[in-house]
């Protein structure tokens, strides 16, 4: 079963499932069309398979094809994430220290 991501928009969200389970999520708030993503979480009952990377690289993919703003990542794993992954970085609100 591949893990699939879906932007929920009404909770201000990308939502990651596994089949129909949620196992995972990245929450963000809308500031001035700057999507400032608070808070990253995957199920333990699945972390260490690399499904937070898959989350993010599917947000920010979903992000830059919808123009859907800039990112500032508040969130650790977020900016870790975009800090290995330089092709994110024309999503950013600003550099990231």
């Amino acid at each position: 079963m591949d893990p699939h991501v879906l932007h929920n928009k009404e909770q201000s969200r990308y939502d990651l499932f596994l089949g129909e389970e949620l196992i995972g999520l990245a929450d963000y708030v809308n500031v001035d069309g700057e999507l400032q993503f608070t808070h990253t979480e995957v199920n333990p009952a699945h972390q260490g398979k690399n499904y937070a990377a898959i989350l993010m690289r599917e947000a920010f993919a979903d992000i830059d094809a919808n123009n859907l703003g800039k990112v500032w990542p508040v969130c650790p794993y977020v900016v870790t994430y975009m800090k290995r992954h330089p092709e994110t970085a024309h999503l950013l609100s600003r550099e990231l220290n």
